[in-house]
């Protein structure tokens, strides 16, 4: 068969299997080709130069195999792969941390941030590194920054440590094991931190290929906040005078809001909408 047969086979059993994405793809057929294509070692953006290939019975066993082993086992596709991207940029990523995906990476990208930043930032903080994904691209947007990338999670420092030797960044990011803010002395230029947030009547709800990651890294208590309250509570005392805090929060916007009713927050737009990440200034987080 073909490789784009192959392809759209392998999306009908994950779809007639009802598995979950939202760890790098968002629906059958780009999970097909991520697995496939991976299985048949071609680039992940290699299908449509590709397609009409034509995939002999043996390698087209070996990549039905691995979406079988998918559907089975329900982990994330990157747990298999031990890869996942994040704009455009490769990361290892194994069971020991959450698979990366957050919307702060778009933010990095893009730029976003940038007016609130100026000569004065120069130490940048990943709160809740897990894999490092954020900590490295905020060192490829940034050159001239010093990052620190804290965990609680020993095996998420562990697996942070493969992506910051991978992309070369041992001199300009440092990994640090702290329960919060509590191990960190700052001050602080930049904080950033995609902590855990889901509710625990969420948790109860996620599918299993949410419950193969690390629980640490996911649940925030009953509305979600638990981890944030301390954050910014102690948040200030760690940040310099004109920095920010860009915080990621899901869809726990409302919970936010109730638990914080008198924080002047700025939401930030993503692909995702304006209610997933907001930035906060240390002055918003004295006077709230």
């Amino acid at each position: 068969m073909t490789l784009l047969e192959l392809v759209a086979d392998c999306a009908r059993r994950l779809q007639q299997a009802d598995v979950a994405f939202g760890h790098g793809t968002a629906n059958a057929f780009d999970e097909a080709a991520w697995l496939v294509l991976w299985k048949l070692g071609l680039p992940l953006d290699g299908l449509d130069d590709h397609e009409r290939d034509e995939v002999d019975a043996e390698r087209g066993e070996q990549a039905q195999a691995l979406v079988e082993e998918r559907i089975a086992s329900r982990k994330p596709a990157a747990y298999l792969t031990r890869e996942a991207w994040l704009q455009g940029v490769p990361f290892y990523v194994d069971e020991r941390a959450i698979v990366p995906r957050s919307f702060i990476a778009e933010l990095l990208a893009e730029g976003t941030i940038d007016p609130w930043l100026g000569e004065h930032t120069r130490r940048v903080l990943d709160l809740c590194t897990g894999n490092g994904s954020l900590a490295v691209l905020a060192a490829m947007a940034w050159p001239e920054v010093q990052v620190d990338a804290a965990d609680l999670s020993p095996d998420a420092l562990a697996v942070a440590d493969i992506n910051v030797r991978k992309h070369g960044l041992r001199d300009r990011i440092r990994l640090l094991r702290s329960d919060g803010l509590s191990a960190l002395t700052g001050p602080y230029d930049l904080v950033l931190c995609n902590p855990p947030y889901v509710n625990s009547a969420s948790m109860a709800a996620l599918p299993a290929e949410y419950r193969a990651e690390p629980l640490l890294a996911l649940a925030g208590g009953a509305d979600g906040m638990d981890f944030i309250r301390t954050l910014l509570q102690d948040a200030p005392s760690r940040m310099g005078e004109a920095a920010v805090l860009v915080l990621e929060i899901g869809n726990e916007r409302e919970h936010f809001e109730r638990a914080f009713p008198r924080l002047e927050a700025v939401w930030l737009d993503t692909s995702a909408g304006a209610d997933q990440v907001l930035l906060l200034t240390r002055q918003a987080l004295v006077r709230q």
